[in-house]
């Protein structure tokens, strides 16, 4: 069969990759063309977009970006009708992928094309604009959702949609997998890439993951790094974010000479940390997944967190309480956010072994949730293909 496959960023480009890899695996004819990027193309599929090239955020940007963004959608479409695919499949990315979805339920009711539209990975509605459901519902024939709650929250809408479990999953433990098996294998003299990561470090690590975003991490880095000097006897370590140049850290870490940086090593340094300040986000998640006990830490500007608070409608900023439904890691939101709380919460995160024992269970517990009795890209494969394989 034909897939065509929209996914606008670098996190897309990594789920949509295991997808693809499922998909030829459980479809040996399967041809996938896609916008993308690197990972795509390197399981098998043609990228004529690349992600990078569609990286338009924030509201001037798109005003001043109108005329490109509405070119990608004028290409999109016709690279659509003329691959003529029997499945359209979406990948987070809502600013573009809504856009098309409407568009090609037009082409359907039209016979204009024959595809069937399917979601992997939906926009986060349940946080904010939960009207757009009412447009999903109309343009999208099949959501596969990845968090377990959104399944009843599409339900509440009446839409029925597919909980296939979280693709970070099989992602780290892949990651965890592997670098067991190199500490196994190597020789005493040659560590695997995670102990030599921590053999940089004469202290046990302690990592900073403060986003990136300059905005986000101007807010928040200062209160992680003015933490560090009350723990001298741990080594803390700020992931760089790849996007941003060295220089912009270079100016926030000047006053903290004892705390390194590295980058593109974000997992690495999960590996061998013993607790970790994250920002909300993916990355509480992935911070959880590696079996870190974390903070999480959200500080905006005073209107934009007023803005936020109002628009969005959820009990907790992190993922990890979201799935949960309960708190599982302490959030330091706003003015909560201060060097003073940030310490005892890390101490008792260090030091409290109830505490690590509690976190423990419940990241086992959130384990099996995201799980789902297998991955979500096979499982999601295997849905799209059941899907394809009925009438329309």
């Amino acid at each position: 069969m034909k897939y065509y496959i929209i996914a606008g960023e670098a996190s897309g480009d990594l789920h949509g990759s295991n997808l693809i890899t499922e998909l030829r695996k459980q479809d040996p004819h399967a041809d996938v063309r896609c916008w993308g990027g690197d990972l795509m193309a390197a399981a098998g599929a043609t990228v004529v977009k690349h992600y990078k090239d569609l990286a338009i955020m924030g509201f001037a940007e798109v005003l001043m970006n109108l005329r490109t963004i509405f070119r990608n959608l004028d290409f999109a479409k016709k690279d659509i009708l003329a691959f003529n695919p029997d499945a359209l499949i979406f990948i987070d990315y809502p600013g573009m992928n809504m856009r098309i979805a409407k568009w090609a339920r037009e082409q359907q009711q039209t016979g204009a094309a024959r595809l069937r539209i399917i979601y992997y990975i939906s926009p986060q509605v349940w946080a904010w604009k939960e009207g757009r459901v009412k447009q999903i519902r109309s343009s999208v024939d099949k959501m596969l959702v990845i968090l377990p709650f959104e399944k009843a929250f599409y339900k509440k809408w009446e839409y029925e949609v597919e909980y296939v479990g979280h693709p970070l999953v099989e992602v780290i433990d892949r990651v965890r997998a592997q670098a067991a098996t190199s500490a196994t294998a190597a020789p005493p003299d040659t560590p695997s890439q995670a102990l030599a990561h921590a053999a940089q470090f004469s202290k046990p690590v302690i990592a900073l993951l403060p986003g990136s975003r300059k905005q986000e991490i101007h807010k928040k880095l200062p209160v992680m790094l003015g933490v560090s000097e009350w723990f001298p006897d741990y080594q803390f370590v700020v992931a760089q974010a790849p996007g941003l140049d060295e220089a912009f850290y270079e100016e926030l870490l000047a006053p903290y000479p004892h705390v390194a940086a590295v980058r593109n090593q974000t997992y690495s340094l999960l590996l061998t940390a013993r607790a970790a300040c994250v920002t909300s986000g993916t990355a509480t998640l992935e911070t959880a997944l590696f079996g870190v006990p974390e903070v999480v830490c959200y500080k905006g500007s005073p209107i934009s967190y007023q803005i936020a608070r109002r628009l969005i409608k959820v009990k907790y900023i992190s993922l990890v309480n979201l799935i949960m439904d309960k708190l599982v890691v302490q959030e330091l939101i706003q003015d909560e956010l201060t060097p003073e709380n940030l310490r005892r919460e890390l101490d008792d995160l260090l030091h409290n072994p109830e505490r690590q024992q509690r976190l423990a269970a419940d990241y086992r517990q959130l384990h099996e949730i995201l799980s789902q009795g297998g991955h979500a890209s096979a499982n999601a494969a295997h849905s799209i293909l059941e899907f394809l394989s009925q009438p329309h």
